[in-house]
């Protein structure tokens, strides 16, 4: 007789059924399972083995036909385990057929027939609810991240026998019940802005980036102060949505990094290490998986020491910049993963980066300064809004005893300029200023003639090209909403302008 089994799998981020069929017959006993499982699936019969015999239950001396389908696409993962095993034993009539067609399953065994916790729940519950299914029976340690989807049940489990006795008798399991409150703990960033001595045009900048979700690039000598201020960053950024905190949670769910987060109630922030390679940082893999562009979605992605990355790896950032998503093509298979990050990025000067401290420094050549700063193509330089000169930081600022403003101030007027944003891009699928295209340029950076004068400057002198002249646009109007002002002004221009002085280095 054939039993089926609801469970899920992963393709990218998104959640997909899969049945599990459950056949046994007479014949030689074996355990064959076919569907394209990958190894971790093929061994799982093992752990069903174990875990079957050391819970009381036995192992039907049988051949046994386990098929995944649909089976023309991979299966991953250690989640199939407990749909396996609930198959085999439904042959065995330890509870009603019918109450496995009430639920959608996934666990891991432990030999003992403990759940152990998988990945991409938080996909499977959308799934499951969306499908029509009464509830979701999963480990113990993953219910908190299904816990954000409302309006179905979610039933935790510690062991198989548990699992059994719910099968038995539902109403002897009561399912989990969690409030949005008990699961979105309040943001509480231990790095704050009032940290940071001096830099008061750096500060200025990140706050105007922080506003309008643009990219932003430090550069200033070591010491200066720019990885300080690049990690208190997310402490200024306003607090996420719930849509985004689903999003960020599917994400790191889908690669594996909850582990006993539960939730991912805070801005990312990533800093890979330069060496970092193309399919670390865009993501990659027979079955493709996030990398740190994705990682970093709804956050910063922060790339210190940026002329070390390798050059191949930059350009890779380029069409993530311009699209928020990034598509990954297999043989088997094409997944996109969301990436909608603000790119930091920070970088010492040619002279330090030379000479370091040396003081007896000497005249650097054109040659030199060519080669270092080429490692960054101006196409990506022409994508990042903001880049701003971090200067050394001078003594009286470092014994200084007062502090800067808190973070908490900071966020209060960027959140401020952000609802405006909202209110003005309602009905669109834009979120802040960074993300409007050319149309929407036109419509809402509308300058006067003072202002043309200035950006018709800027063209001439300062060599802007039209992606720069673009972006220059949509920083002052993020300027103009931290101001509280309708129309953008010539002041709001020449600070914009300001913040793309570091163009002269490339």
């Amino acid at each position: 007789m054939l039993f089926k089994v609801s469970s899920s799998s992963l393709v990218g981020i998104e959640a997909y059924l899969v049945d599990v069929e459950v056949d046994l017959s007479l014949g030689l006993p074996g355990f064959i399972t076919v569907g394209l499982p990958d190894p971790a699936v093929r061994e799982s019969k093992e752990r069903v083995r174990a875990a079957l015999k050391n819970c009381g239950y036995g192992f039907p001396p049988r051949k046994i036909i386990i098929n995944l389908a649909p089976a023309d696409r991979k299966k991953e993962g250690s989640a199939f385990d407990l749909p396996i095993s609930l198959g085999i034993l439904a042959h065995l009539e330890l509870f009603p057929r019918e109450s496995l067609d009430r639920y959608l399953f996934l666990g891991e065994l432990a030999l003992d027939g403990r759940l152990k916790p998988v990945k991409g729940v938080l996909s499977s519950t959308v799934l499951a609810k969306d499908l029509g299914f009464e509830g979701i029976v999963l480990p113990r340690e993953n219910e908190r991240e299904a816990g954000l989807v409302q309006n179905i049940d979610i039933f935790s489990m510690e062991n198989l026998v548990q699992v059994v006795d719910l099968l038995n008798c539902p109403e002897s399991k009561v399912p989990r019940k969690f409030l949005l409150k008990e699961l979105l703990p309040e943001s509480s960033y231990e790095l704050d802005f009032r940290e940071i001595k001096g830099q008061q045009h750096a500060k200025r900048a990140l706050e105007v980036a922080a506003a309008g979700s643009h990219n932003v690039l430090l550069i200033g000598p070591p010491g200066a102060g720019k990885t300080m201020m690049a990690r208190r960053f997310p402490s200024i950024l306003p607090p996420m949505s719930f849509e985004e905190i689903i999003e960020a949670t599917q994400i790191y769910s889908a690669a594996g990094l909850l582990k006993n987060k539960g939730v991912i109630a805070e801005r990312p922030f990533r800093a890979p290490h330069h060496t970092i390679s193309d399919a670390g940082l865009i993501g990659g893999g027979i079955i493709p998986r996030p990398g740190e562009v994705s990682l970093a979605h709804n956050g910063v992605l922060f790339l210190d020491e940026l002329p070390e990355f390798r050059k191949g790896v930059l350009e890779d950032l380029r069409q993530p910049l311009e699209d928020r998503m990034v598509t990954i093509s297999r043989a088997l298979m094409s997944v996109t993963f969301p990436s909608s990050f603000m790119l930091v990025a920070a970088l010492n000067p040619c002279e330090d980066a030379v000479f370091g401290l040396n003081l007896a420094k000497v005249e650097i050549t054109d040659n030199q300064r060519m080669r270092y700063y080429s490692k960054i193509s101006r196409p990506l330089l022409d994508r990042i809004d903001i880049q701003v000169e971090v200067p050394k930081v001078e003594f009286q600022d470092i014994i200084s005893k007062e502090e800067g403003e808190i973070s908490s101030k900071i966020r209060d007027r960027v959140t401020r300029a952000r609802e405006r944003q909202l209110r003005r891009f309602e009905g669109k699928k834009i979120y802040c200023n960074a993300q409007m295209e050319t149309k929407d340029i036109k419509r809402y950076c509308r300058i006067d003639e003072q202002g043309k004068s200035l950006l018709e400057m800027a063209v001439n002198r300062l060599g802007f090209s039209a992606r720069a002249y673009n972006r220059v646009l949509k920083v002052a109007r993020t300027i103009a909403d931290l101001s509280g002002e309708g129309q953008i002004s010539p002041v709001h221009i020449s600070e914009a302008i300001q913040y793309r002085m570091m163009d002269k280095y490339f």
